[in-house]
């Protein structure tokens, strides 16, 4: 039986709904949550990635999220089609009770935006050369999220939403957008401050 490659386009909002009804004490396996995702796995991802950036806790949330993020954005450098995750990260996964407060307090936001953003260009989120630019951004945000630059978590929190989110939602024109903006981001945040050439090779060195 053939496997069914056609990218799955996921609404945002309902997504959140759906994590957010149930048991509030139970935890969310990442494997679980990505298996009937296909293509689309990298944007479910980055998105689960990106919530502990919103952690109001100085360095909690770049030091989780940071590596997942760059976790994605290599596997879409190197033109990977499935997502990879390591067994230990598969089983782990946020409690539920974590996704209803995140719910709480984005969805007014998210919604607002999901009436600019549809399915478009879609085939521009499929161009190998596009996929591997934007897995180099996000390999650099992620770095700059793990690093402990002041008052930036929710900076790099909301510029990894809109990748999250145009990943999802198939929206080739909000992917062009997070380009402009996550590049101003990296060159502010990160070659002119010189924090990403300075930390880049102590992270890889920490990580791996």
């Amino acid at each position: 039986m053939p496997v069914d490659e056609t990218p799955h386009h996921t609404s945002t909002a309902a997504l959140l709904d759906g994590f957010a009804a149930g048991d509030p004490d139970e935890v969310l396996r990442i494997g679980d949550l990505l298996k009937d995702f296909g293509p689309a796995a990298f944007g479910m991802l980055l998105f689960i990635g990106v919530l502990p950036a919103f952690i109001p806790v100085p360095g909690v949330g770049g030091a989780i999220g940071g590596p997942m993020v760059v976790l994605v954005g290599v596997q879409l450098l190197l033109g990977m089609r499935k997502v990879w995750l390591p067994r230990f990260l598969a089983r782990r996964g946020p409690h539920r009770s974590s996704m209803i407060r995140f719910r709480q307090r984005m969805a007014p936001w998210l919604r607002r935006l999901e009436k600019l953003v549809r399915p478009r260009m879609a085939g521009f989120l499929d161009n190998r050369i596009a996929l591997s630019f934007t897995g180099l951004l996000l390999v650099l945000l992620g770095i700059l999220l793990a690093l402990p630059i002041p008052f930036t978590n929710y900076v790099f929190g909301f510029l990894l939403l809109l990748f999250a989110l145009a990943l999802l939602e198939r929206d080739g024109a909000l992917l062009l957008v997070a380009w402009i903006a996550g590049g101003i981001a990296v060159v502010v945040f990160g070659f002119l401050s010189g924090n990403l050439v300075e930390a880049t090779s102590a992270l890889i060195a920490r990580w791996f």
